[in-house]
């Protein structure tokens, strides 16, 4: 039988030992930000019934997502005439019930409804798990990668939009990021533009183009409006909200008066002053939020606050992003259960740190010191070293066999472990070791008790 070349499915990766110390970091860090605030971890299946994902993240979002075909004989009960038909997409309702998560948010408000009369109001949780796209692979997009969110459940309060601010700000300033912007935005603004050009019906189309203005530009923004139903009179209404310049309170100000008709469109302005309000005091410092009217995120679930974190230092999409959902766990039949949530972009953190070169030195270190091995004499002295090493909670190994030193310095070296402790006859026979520091080539010869002093100080 002919070989097959190994390989993975594109917009998917493998991750080396090396990798997932750096990965853990990361997730490690935002956990530890994310249970300061008080939430809690949950998780839930890789695969949810597809009726449960359709229809949440709008028309596009619909066709990213990974459809898992029944098991079986799975064509066996589809009528002749629906296998004759031209367009494929009328036979997923009878070929597939089941598909990979897109997101973590949608999940948990279906866990929320299941669970509700387990779970205590407000509901604050964090999940950590890996989603899946049918998304065109490219730098920093992934067909598979992690999510990291956190969400609260049953809190109108603005309170926790102020904290998810804060949330980012720690976690990523944690993880040695300097240069970000959180970017915040509100969907009743959005609707409220809407509403004073005419077209509250076109809020979606509205949404989906003006979200695009990074990666288009003005010029493809317009003509996006003009083919989504939009006359050139709301375009030259619309063009001086796109464009606001200014600080925040510049921006707030116009927005007010452009928006001076619209009830809703005042009331997204008056949530992002409240928020704005609160962080200013549970941060004073803080200069990293942006008031951005462009920000829509096309997904139709947002009701409120958008937000969305970008890094300055290194060209990559968003890093995170989130918002508020006043009306999602209704979609499962719990009514009136407002919630806001916000999401980390591990993946691509991951990548921005690596091009910063902001792990730390010994984020790529699993064991610390490394026990030589040259007889079984030099084995059996080792070993009970090596249990005491272990018990005070130091990373060791012994190498497993008997070998030549460079091969063994080498294996220390390819692991980035930072210490070797020579075992040979002299050591057994004074009860002095020696411990080698493999950054610096310095040794020193220490007893058993002052070789855990030196480790575990």
């Amino acid at each position: 039988m002919a070989s097959i070349k190994p390989s993975v499915p594109k917009g998917t990766r493998d991750f080396s030992p090396s990798e997932m110390v750096k990965r853990n970091y990361i997730f490690d860090t935002i956990k530890s930000v994310f249970k300061k605030f008080g939430y809690q971890e949950i998780q839930t299946p890789t695969m949810e019934n597809l009726d449960t994902l359709t229809g949440k993240y709008g028309d596009e979002g619909d066709k990213l997502i990974f459809k898992i075909l029944n098991s079986g004989d799975y064509l066996s009960k589809v009528k002749p005439e629906k296998l004759a038909a031209p367009d494929s997409q009328s036979l997923l309702g009878d070929i597939s019930e089941k598909a990979l998560r897109y997101d973590l948010t949608v999940p948990f408000a279906r866990y929320v409804v299941m669970h509700q009369h387990e779970i205590s109001f407000p509901f604050k949780r964090f999940q950590i798990q890996p989603v899946w796209r049918a998304d065109r692979p490219q730098k920093g997009r992934y067909r598979e990668f992690y999510q990291c969110d956190a969400d609260v459940v049953g809190s109108e309060s603005l309170l926790n939009e102020a904290e998810f601010i804060l949330i980012y700000n720690e976690a990523l300033s944690k993880l040695g990021l300097k240069d970000f912007t959180i970017k915040l935005n509100n969907r009743k603004i959005l609707s409220g533009i809407a509403e004073i050009i005419g077209k509250p019906d076109l809020i979606v189309d509205l949404t989906v183009a003006i979200d695009k203005l990074d990666k288009i530009g003005l010029e493809g923004v317009i003509k996006e409006l003009l083919d989504r139903g939009f006359s050139q009179d709301d375009i030259d209404k619309l063009k001086p909200v796109i464009l606001l310049e200014g600080n925040n309170d510049t921006k707030i100000a116009s927005l007010k008066q452009v928006l001076l008709s619209s009830e809703t469109g005042l009331k997204g302005i008056a949530e992002i002053e409240s928020i704005l309000s609160m962080v200013s005091s549970l941060s004073p410092d803080l200069t990293v939020v942006e008031l951005d009217v462009t920000l829509a995120r096309g997904l139709n679930y947002y009701t409120g606050a958008i937000f969305e974190v970008k890094t300055n230092e290194v060209a990559m999409g968003s890093i995170g992003g989130g918002g508020r959902y006043d009306d999602l766990t209704g979609m499962f039949g719990l009514k009136d259960l407002t919630g806001v949530g916000i999401s980390f972009g591990a993946d691509r953190i991951y990548d921005v740190l690596e091009e910063l070169n902001l792990f730390p030195q010994n984020a790529a270190e699993t064991t610390m010191v490394l026990i030589t091995n040259f007889d079984t004499d030099a084995e059996s002295y080792a070993l009970p070293i090596l249990t005491n090493l272990r018990n005070a909670g130091v990373a060791a190994e012994l190498y497993p066999s008997s070998a030549k030193l460079k091969k063994q310095m080498a294996y220390a070296d390819h692991k980035n472990i930072p210490f070797v402790l020579l075992v040979g006859t002299e050591e057994m026979q004074s009860g002095l070791l020696t411990l080698k520091n493999m950054k610096t080539g310095e040794q020193q010869k220490l007893t058993a008790e002052g070789l855990l002093d030196v480790l575990t100080s």
